[in-house]
């Protein structure tokens, strides 16, 4: 029986392997592979020759797609946000199961921080950042289609509608300007059907059509990146680089041919509201483009450009265009693997013309198996509504760049499934960790006398993510 308490109960949503008392077993449905009913998590290796010889070729490219080789593969197997791709060598925590020609699928990471910050504008609290994203595919006519959704519990985990992160600006709560903190999630993170139509054995033209959904502008969202994962709390340059991946109306088309994909989309521009429960809805008023390349397993680039229209609320007369650049680089290893990206990300006033910049550098290392260590650098512009701090703008004020503020993570966890399990605590198939992090910042001068020299920031976690067999 699950908790009714928001975050128990994202808990038990994503740990679904043993909800019943009396499971029905198992059963070999062909040499080499293990059929579950609905109610049994099976755990779930890389698809291997002998699990995939005797079945249908629908069904044995998909399973193929759970262990991409191929620029193609990658695309088909959607475990990012959106229709972003990452290295196709990228590990991808996961429960899976497969119903007839349907394969199931869970991602998802859960964490729990206590977040404590120095600065006259810094804050404490403890907090839950948090999603789960469950999917489904099956072959379909000459394709493959897939229907995928994404929640959040962060308004019911997160209160006063933010948590403290200095310097970090961007939407509202209670009206006023978020400044020094970061904003939840919306519940419903995305609602989306996918269409993948192979072409030819190295074409595939792609369809994406989501109420809430991400569309093709930046690389893989930061609560989705490999390179991130670790991480508990949001990076400064969100609304320079990826803060379109919760957005309205998206529709997007893509082609594909070897190793480049081009891609376009339509959405409604104007970020979520305050009502972080609610599905919400808007014309199709803004446009992106990408170009994605991906020449070997390990690598993936992308540049992209879109035209938002009126992202701010506060704001609401300003359209932007917004420009990313980026590259991810992923390299497994023995217990180990090593992710990083590489992210430039701009955004332009196109009724004054000013132009804030952001550069991010994050990469996280898993080694000895259970061991991580991460990092995040950041070089982020800031605007005079740093300035004013969370008060009402007051009237005729305009919006300028004044600067760059630097921060500078670094951070370890461990999970803790030896421990747990001899202590009797560990819950079938979370992966659960335990970990800690320090940032520090360097400060402009027209900020200094506001937030002092040197202001720190230390978060302390634990974190549980769904997992099959041996992935991490």
């Amino acid at each position: 029986m699950c908790n009714p308490r928001p975050l128990a109960l994202l808990l038990c949503l994503a740990a679904p392997a043993h909800a019943q008392s009396t499971p029905r077993p198992c059963v070999e449905s062909m040499p080499g592979m293990t059929m579950c009913p609905p109610s049994v998590a099976k755990p779930a290796a890389a698809p291997t020759a002998g699990m995939t010889a005797n079945m249908a070729p629908g069904m044995q490219q998909m399973m193929q797609n759970m262990d991409p080789h191929t620029f193609l593969a990658e695309i088909e197997h959607h475990a990012t946000s959106g229709t972003s791709a990452e290295p196709n060598s990228t590990p991808v925590p996961m429960l899976m199961a497969m119903h007839g020609p349907w394969m199931g699928m869970v991602h998802g990471n859960v964490f729990i921080t206590d977040l404590q910050q120095s600065s006259p504008r810094g804050g404490d609290k403890l907090f839950s950042t948090n999603w789960l994203m469950p999917m489904a595919e099956r072959r379909l006519g000459p394709g493959q289609l897939t229907l995928r959704a994404m929640f959040s519990l962060e308004p019911a985990t997160i209160t006063g509608r933010q948590y403290p992160l200095l310097f970090q600006q961007g939407e509202t709560a209670f009206n006023n300007p978020i400044v020094d903190g970061q904003h939840p999630h919306n519940f419903f993170m995305e609602l989306a059907a996918l269409y993948d139509w192979e072409l030819g054995p190295h074409t595939l033209l792609s369809f994406y059509a989501a109420p809430m959904g991400d569309p093709a502008i930046g690389p893989t969202a930061y609560p989705h990146r490999a390179s991130a994962l670790e991480d508990p709390v949001g990076s400064l340059g969100h609304h320079q680089e990826d803060s379109t991946h919760i957005a309205n109306d998206v529709v997007t088309v893509g082609l594909t041919h070897g190793i480049a994909r081009v891609e376009a989309s339509g959405f409604h521009g104007r970020e979520p509201n305050e009502n972080r429960w609610n599905l919400q809805v808007g014309a199709v008023d803004s446009w992106s483009t990408r170009l994605t390349l991906q020449p070997t397993q390990n690598l993936s680039g992308q540049v992209s450009y879109a035209r938002i229209a009126s992202p701010e609320a506060l704001f609401p007369t300003e359209n932007q265009g917004r420009t990313t650049a980026s590259i991810m680089y992923n390299q497994p290893f023995h217990n180990g693997n090593l992710a990083s990206t590489v992210l430039w990300g701009r955004t332009r006033s196109l009724a004054d013309d000013s132009k804030e910049n952001s550069y991010l550098f994050e990469s996280t290392l898993r080694f000895h198996t259970a061991n991580y260590a991460y990092t995040r650098i950041e070089n982020a512009g800031r605007s005079n509504e740093l300035l004013n701090g969370p008060h009402p703008l007051p009237p005729g004020f305009t919006e300028q760049p004044i600067g760059h503020v630097q921060a500078y993570t670094f951070g370890y966890d461990r999970d803790l499934d030896g421990f747990l399990d001899r202590a009797h605590l560990a819950l079938p198939h979370l992966r659960t960790a335990l970990g800690a992090q320090f940032t520090t910042y360097g400060v402009p001068g027209v900020l200094r006398p506001i937030y002092g020299t040197d202001p720190i920031g230390i978060a302390v976690s634990v974190r549980f993510r769904p997992f099959s067999g041996e992935q991490r």
